[in-house]
């Protein structure tokens, strides 16, 4: 007879791990289930292994201009790779025990292997050994994440044509890298790379970098990608890779071509839904690939959810956590819809981040809006620190005065972001975030100063010039 439980959760990434902690926290009986290790790839290949080694890139791009501050740094600067990647998987091993610590605190069963669904709630669990268990369940939550893309028909030697999961883990660096795709995971590689002595080249077919986020961050964030020496080519496409001992010739749109040691493809992520057994639940697919749901997460079939990247709604780890908790939520209790704004936040130098309507999407919707701008090298904070590259961008609905969307590039902009997604989520009026006190000298004073700036009410601006058109008299 198989194992019962209130609630199964397929995948402990940051959806799946935080859903099982909500279900046993609204005291349901929670199995989870694992084939790989706790934390999924925001853990193990994403947010935390990336942000740990952009950490050390950044201190070594601030000693290697120590003297913009005054600051004089004796003797060779260099870096330790062994060492910093040593950190970084210490990290990873702290933030592994410290998941496992939760669920055995909340009496989750976590079972290890591949698991796969069998019918309606019905879960087949095979572990590395080749046993396997049935486990069966009121509710099912499938968080099984994504995987990075790869190109078919290009070199699939990983020493040389290498994704994301595979990059945060090199022993070695090369010393060229060509990075095919200038969004949120090629501009972050980018910039942790560079300070080491990397040359980076990055290849993006849009027009502009960070493509779905607004048009302008894109724009700014290539401008100071070239002022540190990182070479952007836009609105071009890598036609052929081809392998040539230990080098690759990347044959680019424009009939141009390029040598280089090794090669990040950074072109986006499919869900994780191979040998999953959705077919035996009745589990439909959107048509990018994605597991369907509507918005309380459910899938096609009662009483089965699915949250985090696999939906395909919002690839980010934040995302996945507020989606697990609501799924519970919806699972053991009234059905309401996700609707909470989510902010982007992308750890390049300077830092981009956003939430909310993108000045594009408003006017695909035809929607009245004003906008507000204001750079950050007015700020005092701002000059008094060295980081004056950036600005923000507040839209508002020229109507209902509500907020539409913040858009923000430059220092400490993900830690910012955060105070305008609160208030967008509460439907503010953009009178209200520009009667909103922040502390001086911050940063995030930016967010206010934009704000103003989109009602007219700008102090820390030249005055707005006011056109006043005047009727000519007809005879």
């Amino acid at each position: 007879m198989s194992e019962h439980y209130d609630i199964a959760v397929i995948g402990t990434g940051p959806g799946g791990y935080v859903a099982a902690l909500k279900a046993a926290q609204l005291g349901a009986r929670v199995a989870v289930f694992e084939k790989r290790h706790l934390g999924g790839c925001c853990l193990n290949e994403g947010c935390i292994p990336s942000k740990s080694l952009l950490s050390s890139a950044e201190l070594l791009h601030q000693v290697q201009h120590a003297e913009t501050w005054g600051i004089q740094v004796g003797g060779e600067i260099g870096h330790d790779w062994k060492k910093i990647q040593k950190y970084k998987d210490k990290v990873i091993r702290q933030l592994r025990a410290g998941i496992a610590s939760l669920l055995k605190g909340r009496q989750v069963t976590l079972y290890q292997g591949h698991a796969r669904l069998n019918g309606p709630g019905r879960i087949e669990v095979t572990s590395a050994e080749g046993e396997t268990q049935a486990i069966a369940a009121d509710d099912v939550i499938l968080a099984p994440g994504s995987a990075p893309i790869r190109i078919p028909g290009w070199p699939d030697d990983p020493r040389l044509v290498c994704t994301s999961d595979e990059s945060v883990h090199w022993d070695t660096l090369p010393r060229r890298l060509l990075i095919v795709g200038g969004g949120v995971i090629g501009c972050e590689f980018a910039c942790m790379m560079q300070p080491f002595g990397v040359e980076v080249v990055i290849v993006e077919m849009l027009p502009t970098l960070l493509g779905g986020m607004d048009g302008d961050l894109g724009d700014a964030l290539k401008t100071s990608l070239e002022q540190r020496g990182i070479v952007c080519h836009t609105d071009t496409k890598v036609e052929q890779l081809a392998v040539a001992g230990s080098s690759i010739t990347a044959q680019l749109s424009g009939d141009r071509s390029l040598e280089m040691d090794r090669v990040l493809v950074a072109v986006g992520r499919r869900a994780n839904t191979q040998d999953l057994g959705l077919d035996t639940a009745g589990i439909d697919l959107d048509p990018r690939g994605f597991i369907a749901v509507d918005d309380t997460l459910a899938t096609s079939t009662p009483h089965h959810y699915c949250i985090g990247d696999a939906n395909g709604r919002c690839l980010l780890a934040h995302a996945a956590s507020a989606q697990g908790v609501a799924a519970v939520e919806n699972a053991m209790g009234t059905a309401h819809p996700f609707t909470a704004p989510i902010p982007s936040a992308v750890y390049t130098f300077p830092e981009v981040a956003a939430v909310g309507l993108t000045e594009d999407e408003c006017h695909q919707q035809d929607l009245p809006i004003a906008i507000g701008r204001f750079p950050l090298g007015h700020l005092g904070k701002a000059m008094a620190t060295h980081h004056t590259e950036g600005f923000v961008k507040t839209i508002r609905h020229r109507e209902t005065d509500e907020l539409l969307g913040v858009h923000m590039i430059g220092h400490n902009a993900t830690e910012c972001i955060g105070a305008a997604g609160a208030l967008l989520h509460q439907k503010v009026k953009m009178h209200d975030l520009a009667e909103t006190v922040f502390a001086h000298p911050t940063i995030s004073e930016s967010i206010k100063e934009a704000a103003e700036d989109a009602l007219g009410m700008g102090l820390h601006l030249p005055p707005r010039k006011i056109v006043r058109k005047v009727a000519t008299a007809t005879a």
